[in-house]
């Protein structure tokens, strides 16, 4: 008998003068046997049997790591690109219309600006002088000769030329282009150019020397001929809107360097977006949009060993589309430090030609027919969060030749055909190569505990997965998951950041074994 029973047993009285009671007596017995024996069996649930709270799990979105940044932290700064550190006190204004109204207070002191048929020349030897373009040709164009660096205003000019460029410098200074806050600049060229001696004329805006863009305005380009913006040193954006609606050939076109700072960058084109043809390309700040049929973004020399075309992002947003070519290319170093990157593309999402560091920022690289990310030498992963989609396979999701690849930090995901493995002996963060997934499939993955690992959701069907993060243990047991749902969830290129899931199917179980674990899937050649 239990002591419950026996409790009831000695409180009846022997003697009970009405049925009445004998009831109620019983009925209070039955009621508090029933709510002890609730209470017991409350007590002996096992955590995880209640499907509603143990199937929905917190996203972590807290648990970040970054190691020692490595590779090239240059951002190319000279004080003699700062519009501040010159002074330019004579202004000879150019306004286009019926006629071409000119005013040249230097006239027979070191400037002369002469006008033909709506073409506008200037001749200058003295320092200090603003050139301030307006008004409105569908037959005209601005060529300078200067000795000394200037400064190059764009006040509401509409430019169209049809034999031509539509600014054409012939100087190895200094060009500062300023677009005037509150203005809006549109410049044209000819579908093909009429010969002026042995001068060099490749793009609607053409500078044989440096071209240094800033201000609040905006400027609208369309290459006809070759290439957009042409310069034959460098171009460095500070400021300024600019956009290329359309280029036979590149948007940007260097022979030295391309450097931006901040701006805002649209461009268009059937060849290359920005190209530097011999040297390198820093990109600290500025929102750049581009669309193109060949590369997006490249600094591109593999024949000179005296050049080095490296590629380096410390900032900034890039969204790239390329039809045809790779996204962002270096035919040497490309090292990311920071920055919202987007890139899809044909070929290689990102390629480098020996080594590519990723130290920070958000990094998405989509092939339609190729790698993700694409080193042919070394790679190096230190912080940021990086996913890398390759095509079907031999194609990968990172792919190094089977050369070094080290991961000290950040979350990757790669996904492809299949993967170049990290390597274990130099690496200080786990990670785990595994198996297919489905497109627009979740995958979940839990540690032991249930606490969240991974959740993405899959941007195509792949057959490898290469996964590493500050929350992946070595020694660790760890569920996958297939499916489910999150709700009030932020995922960046399909790697949740924040949110609730709610579980799927359990697919498999791994544990990782060693600093780098092989589940499944296909390591790369």
């Amino acid at each position: 008998m239990t002591p419950f029973l026996k409790i009831c047993q000695l409180s009846i009285p022997v003697r009970i003068a009405s049925f009445g009671k004998i009831f109620l007596f019983v009925f209070y017995c039955i009621t508090l046997a029933t709510v002890m024996s609730c209470s017991k069996e409350k007590e002996d649930v096992t955590p995880g049997d209640e499907s509603t709270s143990e199937n929905s799990i917190v996203i972590d979105s807290t648990t970040t790591s970054s190691a020692a940044a490595e590779g090239n932290t240059d951002t190319a700064a000279n004080a003699d690109d700062l519009l501040d550190s010159s002074t330019f006190s004579t202004v000879v204004t150019i306004s286009f219309g019926s006629t071409v109204a000119i005013s040249n207070p230097a006239a027979g002191a070191g400037v002369s600006v002469t006008e033909t048929n709506g073409d506008v020349v200037v001749n200058a030897t003295i320092a200090e002088v603003e050139y301030v373009l307006s008004g409105t040709t569908t037959n005209g164009s601005v060529k300078i000769y200067s000795d000394k660096k200037f400064k190059l205003t764009l006040n509401g000019v509409n430019i169209t030329n049809n034999d031509g460029p539509a600014i054409n410098v012939q100087s190895s200074k200094r060009a500062f282009v300023v677009l005037a806050d509150n203005t809006s600049n549109t410049l044209a060229d000819a579908a093909t150019y009429t010969p002026s001696g042995e001068e060099d004329m490749k793009a609607t805006f053409f500078s044989e020397g440096q071209l240094i863009f800033s201000g609040n305005g905006s400027v609208s380009i369309k290459g006809n001929y070759k290439h957009a913006i042409a310069s034959d040193d460098y171009v460095r954006v500070i400021s300024g809107n600019i956009t290329v609606t359309a280029a036979t050939s590149d948007g940007i076109h260097t022979n030295d360097a391309f450097i931006a700072d901040g701006g805002t960058l649209n461009i268009t084109t059937s060849g290359d977006g920005i190209q530097c043809e011999e040297g390198y390309i820093v990109i600290n700040n500025g929102n750049f949009t581009i669309n193109v049929v060949d590369k997006g973004i490249s600094a591109a020399w593999d024949t000179d060993d005296t050049i080095d075309p490296y590629l380096t992002i410390n900032g900034g947003t890039i969204k790239v589309t390329s039809s045809a070519g790779e996204g962002i290319e270096s035919k040497s170093v490309i090292t990311i430090n920071n920055g919202n990157i987007s890139v899809s593309a044909k070929d290689d999402g990102i390629n480098a030609g020996s080594f590519i560091y990723i130290n920070g920022g958000n990094t998405y690289a989509y092939s339609t027919s190729n790698d993700g990310i694409d080193s042919n030498g070394k790679i190096t992963v230190t912080g940021g969060k990086t996913v890398s989609v390759g095509s079907t396979a031999p194609e990968e999701g990172f792919d190094c030749d089977r050369n070094t690849f080290k991961i000290t930090g950040g979350t990757i995901v790669g996904i492809g055909g299949a993967t170049s493995t990290p390597t274990a002996n130099v690496s200080t963060q786990a990670s785990v190569i595994l198996g297919g997934g489905t497109m627009n499939q979740l995958v979940h993955i839990a540690s032991g505990d249930g606490a969240e690992t991974l959740t993405f959701l899959i941007p195509r069907t792949y057959a490898t997965m290469l996964f590493s993060s500050p929350k992946l243990k070595v020694g660790t047991a760890y569920k996958l998951y297939t499916g489910g749902s999150v709700s009030g969830g932020a995922n960046l290129n399909g790697l949740y950041t924040s949110g609730i899931y709610t579980r799927g199917t359990q697919a498999s179980t791994f544990t990782t074994s060693s600093m780098v674990t092989k589940v499944s899937g296909s390591q790369g050649l």
